[in-house]
């Protein structure tokens, strides 16, 4: 099953956006928002939630009242600050708590327990060009990575179960733990960057994460016509690694307007935008096929 996977090496550079394009000229795909931390895609979706559920992972300690003798050793101990004490009772802070299970192995009064930690939501959705899944982890969870994995083995049975023939995510920015989940076993990986310096360093970075999982790997200049020199800068990074650009996209103020209505840029007939994407798209099933082949 070919899944593509759509990143940037930071954020705003228009991943989002090019991903929900994508989804409109896929036709026969499965999507997927990996951005689990700050999910996009349904902004412009508007997905309908057919299924939902927590998303639990890793453990939180919890002090019960009825059975501490606030003796305060578990605060004593705790390298993280976690333990919070307020008319003498003590309380775990779970932002703070990094799970490391040292109170709870060692409170002399046996009053702290470890269950799993309720991290997020995950959903299954449907969308005006088929199903989505997706997620949000709540504020200040962690997981993110295995959350990721989650997403896409469900994706995948989804796929094979509804006979869709393609798998198309968006990604998280950056090159953090979602990012090489969302990466391993994946058929392309589409880089989406902006002529700007820190778009060409954050470029090569997520880069090099590619070449390291050996994953082929293809570029995306957006706001090309904005950047002068740094649009060179990119190119020039790109011609270094090998890597292929597949479209360079200019500015238009349209794309906004777009995005607010809900639209995806193809959807809009924001042509000059568009026309770039709707060829982006054929070289990308060209290199999936290649890559398949092989």
């Amino acid at each position: 099953m070919p899944e593509i996977t759509v990143i940037s090496g930071k954020g705003g550079t228009g991943k989002t956006t090019v991903t929900a394009a994508f989804v409109h000229l896929a036709g026969n795909a499965v999507l997927c928002d990996l951005d689990v931390d700050a999910p996009d895609l349904p902004l412009i979706l508007r997905p309908t939630r057919e299924v939902a559920v927590d998303f639990r992972a890793g453990h939180v300690a919890v002090i019960d009242p009825s059975r501490c003798n606030a003796c305060g050793f578990c605060m004593d101990i705790c390298r993280f600050g976690a333990i919070v004490a307020a008319d003498g009772e003590y309380a775990v802070n779970p932002l703070a708590c990094e799970g490391c299970k040292a109170c709870v192995a060692l409170c002399p009064a046996g009053a702290i327990d470890f269950p799993v930690r309720r991290c997020g939501r995950r959903y299954r959705s449907q969308t005006r060009f088929g199903p989505l899944i997706h997620a949000q982890l709540f504020p200040g969870a962690e997981n993110s990575g295995l959350l990721v994995s989650e997403l896409r083995r469900e994706a995948r049975e989804l796929a094979v179960t509804t006979g869709r023939k393609i798998i198309l995510s968006d990604g998280a920015p950056g090159i953090g733990c979602p990012v090489i989940s969302s990466l391993t076993g994946t058929q392309l990986a589409v880089l989406v960057t902006e002529p700007t310096p820190s778009g060409r360093h954050d470029l090569e970075r997520v880069a090099e994460l590619t070449a390291r999982f050996e994953v082929p790997a293809a570029v995306i200049l957006n706001k090309a016509d904005l950047g002068g020199p740094a649009a060179g800068a990119v190119r020039e990074a790109c011609a270094a690694r090998g890597l292929p650009i597949i479209a360079e996209i200019p500015y238009d103020p349209g794309v906004t307007a777009a995005m607010v209505a809900g639209q995806t840029v193809t959807e809009a007939g924001i042509e000059a935008v568009a026309a770039p994407l709707r060829a982006a798209w054929s070289a990308i099933l060209e290199l999936t096929a290649a890559r398949r082949a092989a």
